[in-house]
């Protein structure tokens, strides 16, 4: 079957694995470091009550045949060593259908963590990774001839990717529609970075064209990945580009990453040989065995991308959702609506919580704004789960959201995994006696006042959020009494 055949993309298929692998490794890596304190036994969530309540259909994963903490290491290590097996290229001079069981393995062994990872892990790169992991699976290896079906349902991915952001917007926030988002975007994006303040300080016309140019590149650059090259290259390279603009600007964990990486097959041979002097080995084919399956999984493709479609054409677009339970088509998007005003939950905590107002001090996270004086930090492709989940509880009553409510008792116990999540603990000898929440709002010092002080925030008090909060005799949280 020739026509399945695409000779000229056998350096995209090598880009894409490895950058994959890359993205693979990461993640792990955040599971390995945050799971445990978030969503392990004793988490802020814990995953045992978790799959009480759900069935496997619900929530496919592995832990459903028992979750421990030591099993959720085992886990993310493995998902760590093969990972990084993809990016040195072991799956290469092993026999191509290895590759098959490698990957297979990297998105179930993902897509376990994910699915019991509740709102820690409900974002759209979980999901996102989850497809392209999917697709990577019959993707082959080594001297194997890359398949055409494949190769197009990756741009099938990006283009529902880039597409479905450009047209959540264009029905979202009116600021979209007058040009004026990036007014306050970068200010109020759940974490920005070391270059967000100065975005933010560019002229507003430059803001305009900002907006103009993210339409053209989400509603228009995606249609061209399905024409002939060089136009589908050019149509790439447009995506990795403002990829990577957005890249600079904020930290969105492996979101841009890998849709750069998605992005990269519409690069023929002859594209990415400009950059990459790898010399392509004589090719053979894949199996009858293979290419059969590749036509299962292309049509299985087709059948699932039904909802998503009728999604993107619908008025009431849902964004960053999954039709099926295995994450296979799935429908994206983001910041359809752009928060004006930026509020940060400061939390502070107290020796001795007889000395009112005094004596409190307050914990620093790793991402998230809080000391004005600390330039914002570059974070991404990695994730910091609860800084991000900060940024939504600062919108809605504390009680809205139980994990907050348990990271305080954490404070409380001096629970040295969550701590362990945070930048600075003013308490490293003891627990302290009383932990509260104030909320601020934050806004960007203009170019005077950081050279008067160098501080990058000016914060001003917004209120309480969460009132004094002790543990009791029982261990119990309760208020504390005036």
């Amino acid at each position: 079957m020739d026509w399945l055949q695409a000779p000229d993309y056998w350096l995209a298929r090598l880009v894409i694995e490895r950058a994959l692998g890359v993205i693979y490794t990461v993640a792990f890596l955040v599971a390995v470091n945050q799971f445990r304190p978030l969503l392990g036994e004793k988490g802020l969530l814990p995953v045992p009550a978790f799959l009480g309540r759900v069935s496997f259909l619900q929530a496919p994963s592995l832990f459903h045949l028992g979750y421990s903490d030591r099993r959720l290491s085992a886990v993310a290590w493995t998902g760590v060593a093969l990972s990084l097996a993809v990016v040195v290229g072991l799956p290469d001079i092993a026999p191509p259908w290895i590759s098959i069981p490698i990957w297979f393995a990297l998105w179930a062994l993902y897509q376990s963590i994910v699915n019991v990872g509740q709102i820690f892990y409900a974002f759209g790169w979980e999901t996102l990774l989850l497809e392209a992991g999917f697709l990577a699976i019959f993707l082959g290896a080594g001297p194997t001839v890359p398949a055409w079906p494949l190769i197009l349902l990756f741009r099938w991915l990006v283009f529902r990717v880039e597409f479905g952001a450009g047209l959540i917007k264009l029905r979202g926030d009116r600021c979209w529609r007058d040009l004026t988002c990036l007014y306050y975007h970068h200010e109020t994006q759940p974490m920005p970075n070391p270059l967000s303040w100065f975005f933010h300080h560019l002229p507003k016309p430059l803001h305009r064209v900002e907006v103009l140019g993210n339409f053209f590149a989400q509603l228009v650059v995606p249609l061209l990945l399905f024409a002939p090259q060089p136009v589908a290259s050019i149509a790439g390279a447009i995506i990795v580009l403002t990829q990577a603009w957005l890249v600079l600007s904020g930290n969105f964990s492996w979101l841009n990453f890998l849709t750069m990486t998605l992005a990269f097959s519409a690069f023929d041979d002859r594209t990415f040989s400009v950059v990459l002097p790898i010399h392509v080995p004589h090719l053979v084919a894949l199996p009858l065995w293979w290419q059969g399956l590749i036509l299962v999984v292309t049509l299985l493709v087709i059948v699932l991308s039904y909802r998503p479609v009728l999604n993107l054409i619908s008025p009431h677009q849902l964004m960053n959702f999954s039709f099926d339970p295995f994450h296979l088509v799935n429908t994206y998007g983001a910041f359809g609506s752009v928060t004006k005003k930026r509020y940060e939950i400061i939390v502070e905590g107290t020796a001795d919580p007889a000395q009112g107002d005094a004596g409190w001090k307050s914990y620093e996270f790793r991402g998230k704004p809080g000391d004005p004086h600390r330039m914002p930090r570059q974070y991404a492709p990695y994730h910091l789960r609860l800084d991000w989940l900060m940024w939504f509880a600062a919108m809605e009553s504390p009680f809205r959201h139980q994990w907050f409510i348990a990271f305080v008792v954490k404070l409380l116990e001096g629970d040295r995994a969550t701590l362990k999540l945070l930048r600075h603990n003013p308490f490293p000898d003891h627990p302290p006696g009383a932990v509260r929440a104030s909320l601020y709002l934050y806004r960007y010092a203009t170019f005077e006042e950081w050279r008067k002080d160098r501080a990058w925030w000016v914060p001003t008090p917004a209120g309480d959020y969460l009132p004094a909060i002790i543990l009791d005799m029982a261990g119990n949280p309760a208020r504390l009494k005036p």
